[in-house]
């Protein structure tokens, strides 16, 4: 199945100037076929059709590459966080559509030890998302004394559940319906907080 954010290289971007979203989509397809470790810069600017030194002029190491993979990947994330969140339910439910239609970005935002966690990009973008979640955990908690366990609890059930999916832990995972099992849950077990 195809990432649905992930683009498919059109070398003519190349030569019109946008030899960075070529080298970031390459990434992402190959994070998508291997994970976010099991590829070179060499190999990638191969997969591009790049000089080998193109992925390095741009972005330094793998590691900023990565970064670079991990700020639009909470950019986008907190658009999506955000387009939920009038509704506290729906906030978890989106979280887990962007873990399945994102996963090569997912499978790098949650692993910080792959990218430089304190560029400003990176925080801007993940702070916009974190505060979508925590305004969500908030409305869901018992009381003030109450928000940051509410805000792990909740944060700790839609990123499990995710990470249970995404693996094929569920036997649903194979032909279930991840919003709809997802939404189910999330109402069960927190919905006696509200």
């Amino acid at each position: 199945m195809r990432n649905a954010e992930v683009r498919e290289i059109d070398q003519p971007s190349y030569h019109h100037g946008n030899l960075k979203r070529v080298i970031i989509d390459a990434a992402l397809q190959a994070i998508g076929e291997s994970g976010p470790a099991g590829w070179s810069l060499r190999e990638l600017a191969r997969r591009a059709s790049v000089s080998h030194a193109a992925p390095a002029h741009h972005f330094g190491d793998k590691q900023g590459l990565l970064t670079a993979v991990a700020a639009e990947g909470f950019g986008l994330f907190a658009d999506a966080l955000e387009r939920a969140a009038a509704d506290v339910w729906e906030v978890g439910v989106a979280y887990v559509r962007f873990a399945i239609d994102h996963r090569p970005y997912f499978e790098v935002m949650f692993r910080p030890e792959l990218y430089r966690a304190d560029d400003p990009s990176v925080q801007s973008a993940h702070e916009r998302a974190a505060g979508v979640l925590i305004t969500s955990a908030h409305a869901l908690s018992p009381g003030a004394e109450h928000d940051r366990a509410t805000t792990i609890a909740a944060w700790s059930l839609v990123h499990g559940f995710t990470s249970l999916w995404l693996s094929g832990a569920l036997p649903e995972s194979a032909d279930g319906d991840p919003e709809a099992l997802a939404r189910s849950m999330i109402r069960l077990v927190l919905g006696s907080l509200r």
